[in-house]
């Protein structure tokens, strides 16, 4: 079975309301692939976790789908099907609790797209406001920074287009479907986004906006990125949401500092008294984030690949320290040669000295390489 063949059932299932992340997770326990789950008898698939309602509802979705038809129209739409399968998922947004299983992208995403910022804030933006949002947004992509937010009116619009303006990539999440641009205004700045990265939703194919539809729009927001940064917020602004998903994701949050007297700044001001990041300018924001060695590993990772003498460091490296003298004798390589392999494959982010000439795997490497 192809791999295409097996999307159309995560699609078919992802258009079953009340089916989650857990629930996906549950039916691939139980039956391995969704094509047999999809398939199944009503009993099964009370065993999996559904309930009575889920049951109704997938009831309803099999009499009505044309799996074949529907992949068809995707295709046709130029629109990208990502699942938890995928080498391309996202992987910060992987990273998360019950991320979303399935994802529709329009554009392109890419592995630099790994080291990206949110930008978010207030509809009703100030003039600081949009001077501050083009600023970050704008010093984020000359430096090779992805910028995600939300394509709404305000702050979010005006952090895609300064992105864009700037050469750079934005990443556009979206409350609907991806066919379905919300607010209206923003289809051209949408397709601008096209050419230079990507709109994303985890909703279906015709999913109006609904305002249920925002808040979980903007846990992916923050998924998406290594930061978030508020540039205003009043004091009940979907931007706070989407900050408390980036604290609970363990993502760096920073405020835009403003008028204590302006209602726009207020959330953003008590975010700051609660412990996040003052955002104080492009040079603090990037080395709070270590933009600069992201990007050399993220670059390393593209342009040098392994070879026969890094495949073998990688086999003797693990989460205890080695010396190199002790590399050299197994890896039956002189100790120069050791040492500059390590060099490469440190800035790869594959290996990390410990002093002492010692090295281990690096942390998220591990399970992957070790022995």
């Amino acid at each position: 079975m192809s791999n295409a063949q097996e999307k159309r059932y995560w699609i078919a299932f992802n258009l079953v309301k009340g089916i989650g992340a857990v629930r996906f997770r549950r039916l691939l326990n139980q039956f391995e692939t969704l094509e047999a789950a999809w398939h199944a008898p009503l009993s099964a698939l009370q065993k999996a976790g559904l309930g009575e309602k889920h049951l109704e509802n997938l009831l309803l979705i099999r009499s009505q789908i044309d799996l074949d038809r529907y992949w068809e129209n995707l295709q046709a739409k130029g629109i990208q099907v990502i699942t938890w399968l995928d080498e391309t998922y996202p992987r910060l947004l992987k990273e998360i609790d019950q991320s979303p299983p399935v994802l529709y992208v329009r554009g392109g995403l890419v592995e630099l797209d790994e080291i990206a910022v949110a930008v978010v804030g207030t509809r009703r933006v100030t003039k600081y406001g949009r001077q501050i949002a083009e600023e970050i947004a704008a010093g984020l992509a000359q430096n090779g920074v992805t910028v995600v937010s939300g394509l709404a009116r305000g702050v979010d619009a005006i952090a895609h287009q300064a992105a864009l303006d700037a050469g750079g990539r934005t990443i556009a999440v979206l409350g609907s479907g991806v066919d379905r641009i919300y607010p209206p205004e923003h289809r051209r700045l949408a397709e601008q986004i096209l050419a230079q990265g990507a709109l994303i939703s985890d909703y279906p194919l015709g999913t109006q906006p609904d305002a249920t539809n925002f808040p979980p729009r903007n846990r992916i927001i923050s998924g998406l990125s290594l930061a978030v940064v508020v540039v205003e917020a009043g004091d009940k602004s979907g931007a706070l949401i989407t900050a408390a998903f980036a604290a609970e994701q363990g993502r760096d949050v920073f405020a835009v500092p403003g008028n204590i007297h302006a209602p726009q700044s207020l959330g953003a001001n008590r975010l700051i008294q609660k412990g996040a990041f003052p955002y104080l300018g492009i040079p603090d924001l990037l080395e709070t984030l270590n933009v600069t060695v992201r990007l050399q590993q993220s670059s390393a990772r593209q342009v040098l690949p392994a070879d026969a003498n890094e495949a073998r460091l990688l086999q003797q490296l693990s989460m205890q320290p080695i010396h190199v003298d002790e590399l050299s004798r197994l890896c039956q390589m002189p100790v120069a040669q050791v040492s500059s392999t390590l060099a490469m494959l440190e800035l790869k982010g594959l290996a990390k000295s410990v002093g002492g000439m010692s090295y281990v795997l690096a942390r998220e490497q591990g399970e992957q390489y070790a022995a």
